[in-house]
């Protein structure tokens, strides 16, 4: 046999090892439980739907344990998940706040959005303006005018600094011209809830949510606007904040799921085919819509790649004229 023809059979064999191998490790993949990093407090917007995705999921995947890391307006669990080894077994439940804003924001953050294999979208969260009940506005042309006779007297909070929830507060704050009012962060947004009940602060910029929706439908907050071009399915009486006078107020945060970088193509792919068979469940998508979600449809690995991308284009140049620090 002469030398090529031994080369070509070798060749032959190691491409036909490698065929055989990747259906393999996927197939064999996951053999023990999946951490999901949500990097917020247990109660926000990611921990809903990282639970509600843990839970679809234990059929095709098994257990998947949420591991809440709030703290640094996302930063701190976010790096946590880019630092983790690319081995399928730690994933993030992430949003444009983590792998966009932050990034822009902190050059200390720890990470980069490329740093990051994208999975899939999952769902689209509206920002809001809420006020305490106390606080004699019923609109945001109210709210406007009520911030403007009586300066320096309001605050506002939010789940962090650098969040779309801030943003969406200083972006109203700019719109309406009122400057002075003060921006109080949590370490999540649940965590600011209690004090907005107890009027401890008369303002809250948040991602609607079903428990938000029933607060206000009981009178313990108020709903001024939502930030987004229609009106949410989930409460359809909320008017837009285009409606409310201000349709530049747009604020709306993706979420989705993203993996270490380097994670191998077949954990990818399956993670990618498990996420859109969950997006296709009608169940699932009512039970996002339930909580306040937009489920967002055919949004693999490609297409979330891409969005990150375009996303990093047109925040990157806002928030780095904005003066806003994540910390």
């Amino acid at each position: 046999m002469q030398r090529r023809d031994v080369l070509k059979l070798a060749l032959g064999s190691l491409a036909g090892a490698a065929l055989a191998t990747r259906p393999a490790f996927a197939q064999g993949y996951p053999d023990r439980a999946i951490r999901l990093i949500v990097p917020r407090s247990a109660g926000g917007v990611l921990d809903i739907v990282a639970r509600q995705f843990g839970e679809w999921a234990k059929g095709p995947l098994g257990t998947i344990v949420v591991e809440n890391q709030g703290g640094g307006g996302g930063i701190i669990g976010t790096a946590m998940a880019a630092r983790s080894a690319p081995d399928g077994y730690t994933l993030l439940l992430g949003s444009t706040s983590d792998l966009v804003l932050n990034p822009a924001l902190n050059p200390k953050a720890g990470y980069e959005a490329k740093d990051f294999a994208p999975i899939s979208t999952m769902a689209i969260s509206v920002a809001a303006i809420m006020v305490h009940p106390s606080v004699p506005a019923n609109d945001l042309k109210e709210l406007a005018a009520y911030a403007k006779a009586n300066p320096n007297k309001l605050s506002y909070g939010s789940a962090g600094p650098g969040t779309m929830a801030n943003l969406a507060g200083e972006l109203f704050k700019s719109l309406a011209g009122t400057p002075d009012i003060v921006h109080v962060p949590y370490k999540g947004a649940a965590g600011g809830y209690a004090d907005l009940i107890a009027g401890q602060v008369p303002m809250f910029a948040a991602n609607i949510t079903d428990q938000m929706v029933s607060l206000h439908r009981a009178g313990k907050v108020r709903i001024l606007a939502v930030a987004t071009e229609q009106r949410l399915a989930i409460a359809p009486e909320l008017p837009t904040s285009a409606e409310a006078g201000y349709p530049e107020l747009i604020a709306k945060l993706t979420l989705g799921l993203f993996a270490p970088a380097a994670t191998p193509e077949p954990i990818l792919e399956k993670l990618d085919q498990v996420t859109r068979k969950c997006m296709d469940d009608a169940g699932f998508r009512a039970q996002l819509v339930k909580a306040g979600f937009e489920p967002v449809l055919g949004i693999g690995r490609a297409e979330t790649a891409a969005f990150i991308d375009a996303e990093q284009k047109r925040w990157t140049p806002i928030v780095m004229s904005s003066g806003l620090k994540t910390q």
